[in-house]
């Protein structure tokens, strides 16, 4: 099974271990045992239908934090043609934790920008596991702005736990770099769509997140804070963080409900991590569904659309006087 082995999970991996010892007895014996396989993936089929049917936001949590899930280049490279990735912020300096260029998706030239997390400690290092600093933050709003001046549509694909907090990013402005993306992404008069991948976390996803849709991955989650930092802030435990999950409303259900998202992109069975390829053109056919709806638009009526989107956000009737 790719991907770390949660509690929930067990069970599966145990059967699929058991798969693949049949398998390798096949290998060795030459014995027929397409049947007692058969079975087996049935199995598999039926638990992971069940387990993932029945997800805890603290589940959903741990499944969008999957090493293993797809990640900003994977998505690009299965999704997109002739991608060139550009650099730095022409400010300060390049940051791996946000990357960025140009690519076709289908027939049409966009702008993709993106969190990327590592594989291993050296990608991970690199990546500053998927934490963007003001760098990439302001490299991504060149690159919108690059895309607005040869009016090319923007996709945004967001998976960071948030945004870095270490003393030489505070130094270097990363406040400032967020929320000066936040005021003009608001302004740049291109169709943006942003996609919760895998973590929405804080700040970090906002710096990349205004968009004319916002859509999300079936098992992605979407918050203000991670669980362990709320449940460290409310309780002063962070081993509490499965009751914060539940407290936060954090997944893509939950976002949706309350009008944060526009459409939850279903996943394979199991999580994206289980197959990349279907969960690329999952995420593909939405992408050119809701370009196709935006590109009509003149500018005007775009930037008051995403204006008017986020005002509703958060508004509440007032029912006790009724």
């Amino acid at each position: 099974m790719s991907g770390s082995i949660e509690d929930f999970e067990r069970p599966i991996a145990e059967l699929e271990a058991q798969i693949e010892r049949v398998k390798r007895l096949t290998r060795d014996q030459g014995i027929d045992r397409s049947a007692e396989i058969a079975q087996l993936e049935a199995e598999v089929r039926r638990l992971l239908a069940e387990l993932y049917a029945n997800l805890t936001p603290w589940d959903k949590t741990r499944v969008a934090r999957n090493p293993k899930r797809p990640f900003t280049l994977d998505f690009i490279r299965l999704m997109f043609q002739d991608f060139t990735e550009l650099h730095g912020d022409r400010l300060n300096g390049e940051d791996g934790a946000i990357v960025g260029g140009v690519a076709r998706l289908g027939d049409q030239w966009i702008t993709v920008v993106g969190h990327q997390k590592g594989r291993d400690a050296q990608e991970r290092h690199k990546r500053n596991f998927g934490y963007a600093r003001p760098e990439g933050f302001r490299k991504a709003l060149r690159l919108m702005r690059l895309s607005e001046k040869f009016n090319r549509p923007v996709v945004c694909l967001v998976d960071t736990p948030g945004a870095d907090c270490s003393v030489t990013s505070e130094e270097h402005g990363i406040s400032e770099a967020i929320a000066h993306n936040i005021r003009d992404m608001f302004l740049v008069r291109v169709p943006i769509i942003v996609v919760i991948t895998g973590e929405g976390g804080s700040g970090g996803a906002l710096g990349i997140g205004v968009g004319d849709r916002i859509l999300m991955l079936e098992h992605a989650i979407y918050s203000v804070i991670a669980p362990e930092g709320c449940a460290a802030i409310i309780w002063k435990d962070a081993k509490r963080g499965a009751e914060a999950a539940e407290a936060l409303r954090l997944t893509a259900q939950n976002a949706k409900e309350l009008g944060a998202v526009d459409e939850i992109i279903k996943e394979p069975l199991g999580g994206a991590h289980r197959d990349y390829d279907e969960a690329s053109r999952n995420l593909k056919e939405a992408l050119e569904r809701h370009l196709a709806q935006l590109s009509p638009l003149d500018s005007k009526a775009l930037l008051r659309s995403r204006y008017e989107r986020f005002r509703h956000l958060g508004r509440f009737r007032d029912t006790s006087q009724a």
